[in-house]
């Protein structure tokens, strides 16, 4: 047991001295025979690798492709049939290799490739790689045409006045969605992979005339050490974003589905990280106070914006706070309450078999039990969920003594309270039971201590040399204009900071 223990401290003090299997590098060989039989024996057998040997003037080549990942049409019209019907009368190898590159081909995506390790990315990402006998190299052509799910509009963050378009799972059609809202130069798209197993593409994206290099920098520098094997998720990533010895319930990294929310960050000098597999994409530096703020802010007239921007910041005291609050008072200092409803709660409390504390815990664990299965079911047995939620948690459980109508009417106003903002739900629950337990431990005073820790861990948390709570602290009256208000686009627009401008940021403003 005292082995255990110590070798589990050793892995989470030590997670980098891990085992990471890494391929050599290895050149391929100019004789197609062997490069065939080394890319079989890789794949060991695969029943997608495909790969069609013929002979062009008695000169052999392969076209190697992986089966679902091309589009058929396209690699019949301008890869097969132009090879097929063309004369290489009087050309060597390389000759015909070079003729096939430079003149036969109509297709705009071709890279050579001079490594195993590049043909398996390209054939795995959709390309067919041609091989000519007596070459050293290989030609990639892009004729991708596996299936994915089309544009849609995200369902994670609809809005009334936005665009409908969200993004899809594969990489290239994200960094479209993007080039079409910004039609810059400037923005620059920079490929990296990731994981030894899976070798995932993830694309940086950012604009080069804004964007901080100290910034970029660390975040190439934190991709880089990445020793996860498989990423299937942005999820996965998202970790190592975060500052080192970060201790906190808030997350430092942002994140999203909208294409047009993540050209507005960018446009503020802020990087999106791409990950090909997943349609959310990874937002940094992210600062907390837009966890506030959506885009349907930005298309309304401000004095709504404003109202609903205080809606938010009330729900998510509400949906903090208002249940320790309610345990606390109740159970230390009842004198805080009006009479009449200081009445009906103790009728209340006396009529149910237990103390409010608990009571209050177990409403909310059977909220969260009836939350996960409402996601987790097929839709057609959600109605089934909300009806049974209806019966455990409503009049019946009332009447029958089991729950207070005051307590159920806090649980419930909490729930609510807590969608408002659904960027901070996971906090946001987690610090609702712990307020809960505290306020029925220490009191109001406890409630307030433990605010007061959770506000200090914000204000002292930074996100690549930016205070994760600007521009509250340190303040700043300029950046008040989106925060306690939002003021109207004329004057947004009269002067736009990057995010490396904030007040009291260590970083140097510099272009990458």
């Amino acid at each position: 047991m005292l082995n255990f223990i110590k070798n589990l401290v050793e892995l989470y003090e030590n997670p980098h001295n891990k085992t990471v299997y890494k391929r050599k590098v290895e050149k391929m060989s100019d004789s197609l025979e062997k490069n065939i039989i080394y890319i079989k024996k890789e794949f060991d057998g695969s029943a997608d690798l495909t790969i069609r040997q013929m002979k062009i003037n008695e000169t052999s080549m392969a076209i190697i492709t992986i089966e679902g990942m091309i589009n058929k049409q396209i690699f019949a019209n301008s890869v097969l049939t132009p090879i097929v019907n063309c004369d290489f009368i009087n050309k060597n190898s390389v000759e015909k290799y070079e003729y096939i590159r430079d003149h036969l081909l109509s297709t705009t995506e071709q890279v050579q490739v001079v490594t195993y390790d590049e043909v398996f990315s390209f054939i795995m990402s959709g390309f067919a790689v041609i091989a000519i006998d007596g070459c050293n190299c290989m030609l990639a052509i892009g004729v991708q045409g596996f299936n994915f799910r089309s544009v849609s509009e995200p369902t994670s963050e609809v809005m009334q006045r936005g665009s409908r378009e969200g993004f899809v799972e594969p990489l290239r059609i994200n960094m479209t969605l993007i080039r079409r809202r910004i039609k810059n130069p400037k923005l620059k798209f920079e490929m990296l992979k990731s994981g030894s197993v899976s070798n995932t593409d993830i694309c940086l994206c950012y604009l080069t005339d804004i964007v901080s290099g100290e910034i970029l920098q660390k975040i190439r520098s934190k991709l880089h050490k990445i020793d996860l094997g498989t990423i299937l998720a942005s999820g996965y990533v998202s970790p190592y974003l975060e500052e080192e010895n970060d201790i906190s319930f808030f997350s430092s990294v942002g994140m999203s589905e909208r294409p047009d929310t993540v050209c507005g960050k960018i446009a503020e000098g802020r990087v999106a990280i791409l990950i090909d597999g997943t349609p959310n994409v990874l937002i940094v530096p992210h600062l907390f106070i837009e966890n506030f703020q959506n885009m349907d802010d930005y298309t309304t007239r401000p004095y709504f914006a404003t109202l609903t921007r205080w809606l938010k910041y009330v729900a998510f005291f509400v949906a903090t706070l208002l249940p320790g609050i309610y345990v606390a008072t109740v159970t230390f200092n009842p004198e805080l309450l009006p009479r009449e409803l200081l009445v009906k709660i103790a009728n209340s409390v006396a009529s149910t078999p237990f103390p409010l504390v608990l009571e209050t815990l177990i409403i909310h664990f059977i909220y969260e039990i009836m939350r996960e299965a409402g996601l987790r079911l097929p839709k057609p047995l959600g109605h089934a969920v909300s009806i049974v939620g209806g019966l455990v948690i409503g009049d019946a459980a009332v009447s029958a003594g089991l729950i207070g109508a005051p307590t159920l009417m806090i649980v419930a106003l909490t729930a609510i309270s807590s969608y408002v903002i659904p960027n901070l739900y996971e906090p946001i629950a987690i610090l609702r039971f712990i307020f809960i337990i505290i306020g029925g431990i220490m009191g109001v005073w406890g409630i307030t201590l433990l605010f007061s820790i959770v506000l200090i861990n914000i204000c002292a948390k930074t996100n690549y040399g930016i205070p994760f709570s600007a521009p509250m602290s340190p303040f700043s009256a300029f950046g008040m204009r989106d925060v306690v208000v939002r003021m109207g686009w004329k004057t947004l627009a009269k002067k736009q900071n990057a995010v490396q401008t904030m007040p009291g940021s260590n970083i140097n403003v510099n272009k990458e």
